[in-house]
């Protein structure tokens, strides 16, 4: 069994399923009512039989799961002499894990820690048949236990046993949600939450968006304002957060107390930045709160180095410019203003005349010029060190001006417009360092920016059917602020990157093929 596959529905329900539940593109397979033995495969653009009549296109396939590889990885429309294919994009039912063994789901369920939290997925024992399996209160050596209801499929209808019998999978699942399951120990197991799959095709990430914005039914008044979706995934990720066991013991040193601008967002020791040529005999002098994070979305060779840190203190000056030097950066994204309602967000760690030098350190930093654009401005600065026979360096420094005082832009379009901007710069550099992004905390703005500049990488190196995760806020597990809205924003700028992607995909392109890319020092880029 697939997850595309619905043994159950007929044409009409599978047109009533599309139509309510799914977006430009969405499909499922089914068996052919009319001819058995033969299928059909139901889009919502119109239903494709295996035999051509009238407004019907054949698909020649030896099996379904070759025509389901075949039409996601070439994605229509695209009208050949006697084929239509359609453009298949994703499946309906998101706590539907497909084929995970019992084992992966006891390990997903427990890791939840959530008694009443569910999946379904395919039966590995017995094929066309289905588990329930649910995490239950009862502890046992290895924790909660987990029990799998098997979910028999006879005559085309679904059953766990005794009276009740449903015509669809998502029937049994909403029935038992409301009553619960009676095991044959007499222990009643409850559907509390679903354990929805939180991972995807990209060129999905549209009818997620679109799901994860509905209302919850079981909501009034003005919690139904709240977007259930976002919010059961987002906490989620907050609940992740507790089980992090990630050491960040340099930042609680009382010596570095005090370079610190929140004493609750500190780096992790194992990925923190380390300042070099520091004094042996100065406890925390090789200390800054700042990170390295690496797109491990992309293949090992071309993961692109971050540092992620916190907007300077007074303190901190000397230290971050030491920073950009040893990791030999050269663009700087700030995503805060000097100061915001009152509140000092971070230190102007540059010169504010065009001309003037100050010293940072060891370091001298020279603003050379100052531009704006339309929601933000651009900086280039000279960093030198007297005390070193190296070149001057040319720093670009890139301050986003645009984001609101509370909450996340109201469209992306903004961000992504600076990104680019941004990366563009990036790569045109040789031998560049990682870029060095920051905030004020260093976590909220600074991780959300990373985060999508991350997938806008792997999205061009990869297009939209990598299999994205989510669950990629995982990187920044405890150094991301705990804010709904920002993944959400996330979502909605992986969205709209995903349609200019798509859209730039379906334009002829030529290319040099004999021109190489050549790839940066540490930033794992790769430039054209």
């Amino acid at each position: 069994m697939v997850r595309w596959f619905h043994r159950d529905l007929s044409g009409i329900d599978a047109e009533s399923v599309l139509k309510t539940r799914g977006v430009h593109g969405s499909f499922l397979a089914r068996p052919s009512k009319k001819n058995v033995g033969d299928f059909s495969l139901s889009n919502l653009i119109r239903f494709t039989s295996d035999h051509t009549t009238g407004e019907f296109y054949t698909l020649y396939c030896i099996s379904f799961s070759r025509l389901y590889g075949s039409q996601t990885h070439n994605p229509g429309p695209a009208l050949t002499s006697n084929t239509y294919f359609l453009p298949l994009c994703f499946c309906i039912f998101r706590w539907y894990h497909g084929h995970l063994p019992g084992p992966n789901a006891e390990k997903l369920l427990r890791e939840r820690d959530e008694p009443g939290t569910f999946l379904v997925r395919e039966s590995l024992s017995k094929p066309g048949d289905f588990v329930l399996s649910v995490l239950t209160d009862d502890m046992t050596s290895a924790g909660r236990r987990v029990s799998h209801i098997k979910i028999m499929c006879n005559n085309d209808r679904y059953t766990v046993g005794g009276k009740d019998i449903f015509d669809t999978l998502a029937d049994l699942v909403e029935h038992f949600k409301r009553s619960g399951i009676e095991e044959l120990s007499g222990t009643m197991i409850y559907l509390r939450q679903p354990y929805y799959s939180t991972r995807l095709n990209a060129a999905d990430i549209e009818s997620r968006v679109k799901q994860l914005g509905q209302t919850s039914d079981n909501m009034d008044g003005a919690d139904k304002k709240i977007k259930a979706g976002f919010w059961e995934e987002f906490d989620a990720l907050q609940k992740l957060e507790t089980k992090v066991t990630k050491n960040r013991d340099e930042g609680m040193r009382p010596e570095n107390k005090s370079k610190n601008r929140y004493k609750n967002i500190l780096p992790f020791d194992e990925t923190r930045v380390t300042l070099q040529n520091a004094d042996p005999n100065v406890v925390g002098s090789d200390y800054i709160n700042a990170n390295y994070v690496i797109n491990k979305l992309m293949d090992i060779n071309d993961q692109k180095v971050y540092i992620a840190c916190q907007g300077c203190l007074l303190t901190t000056v000397n230290d971050f410019w030491q920073m950009v030097w040893q990791e030999e950066s050269r663009v700087i994204v700030m995503t805060t203003r000097e100061v915001e309602k009152g509140r000092n967000k971070c230190v102007p760690y540059w010169p504010t005349t065009e001309g003037e030098s100050k010293e940072a350190g060891r370091y001298v930093v020279t603003l050379l010029s100052e531009k704006d654009a339309a929601d933000y401005k651009i900086r280039v600065m000279e960093l030198t060190a007297p005390h070193r026979k190296e070149p001057t360096r040319t720093i670009w420094h890139y301050q986003y001006l645009s984001w609101p005082d509370h909450g996340v832009p109201q469209e992306p379009g903004g961000v992504l417009s600076f990104l680019e901007q941004v990366n563009i710069k990036q790569h045109e550099l040789s031998s560049t360092g990682p870029m060095i992004i920051h905030c004020s905390a260093g976590i909220g703005r600074t991780g959300t920016i990373v985060v999508i500049d991350m997938l806008i990488d792997t999205i061009d190196a990869k297009g939209e059917f990598i299999s994205l995760c989510i669950k990629v806020f995982d990187v920044f597990l405890g150094h991301v602020h705990t804010y709904m809205g920002i993944y959400e924003f996330f979502l909605l700028s992986f969205l709209k990157k995903m349609s200019v992607h798509m859209k730039t995909k379906n334009e002829d392109v030529y290319e040099n093929l004999g021109a190489k890319g050549k790839k940066d020092k540490k930033s794992g880029s790769v430039r054209k």
